[in-house]
């Protein structure tokens, strides 16, 4: 059974193929890309394909990928999850995107802490870590506001329309109170 998890104004709910239009809306944008890794979505195709790419992560037990989707609006307007999820040694990478509309809001502080809190409390995980663009200034900011620490750089880590940019690797570990 896929969890769902509730925030205030958010609900991390599992991503269906109703929802490639608004998982194209948000992976076509050059805000939202510009410092993923991804090259700009041009097709629906595209779209539908991450969803099932989505699904099959969560049924190999390799990650878990939620829409954010809001309470009032019924609007989905995001996703984050966990992916290079590793149960025997602990560990996953998180990520998240926002459609640029949305964005500055908390609306990705209140995604994030939901995650992180399932990540250790239901997975049992003792150590989340997020891989950022160093030029990714929001999402950097974000992080570290949200408890990561930063461990250093990645050089040329991830290409973005064939150019190899350096990364930030962050992490928050589980307080052993």
């Amino acid at each position: 059974m896929f969890p769902v998890l509730e925030t205030d104004r958010l609900t991390l709910r599992q991503i269906t193929d109703q929802d490639a239009k608004a998982i194209f809306a948000c992976f076509s944008n050059h805000g939202v890309t510009r410092y993923y890794g991804l090259e700009n979505m041009e097709s629906i195709e595209e779209a539908t394909s991450m969803v099932q790419t989505f699904a099959a992560l969560y049924q190999e037990k390799r990650g878990i990928r939620w829409g954010m989707e809001r309470r009032d609006t019924k609007e989905l307007i995001g996703t984050i999850g966990f992916h290079a999820l590793a149960i025997k040694h602990r560990r996953a990478e998180i990520g998240y995107e926002i459609i640029p509309a949305h964005w500055r809001n908390g609306f990705a502080s209140e995604a994030i802490s939901e995650a992180v809190s399932y990540g250790f409390a239901c997975l049992g995980l003792t150590r989340i870590s997020a891989v950022v663009f160093t030029q990714n200034e929001a999402s950097n900011r974000l992080l570290i506001k949200m408890g990561f620490e930063k461990e250093g750089v990645l050089s040329q880590y991830m290409y973005q329309n064939g150019i190899p940019y350096d990364t930030n690797v962050y992490s928050i570990l589980k307080s052993s109170e």
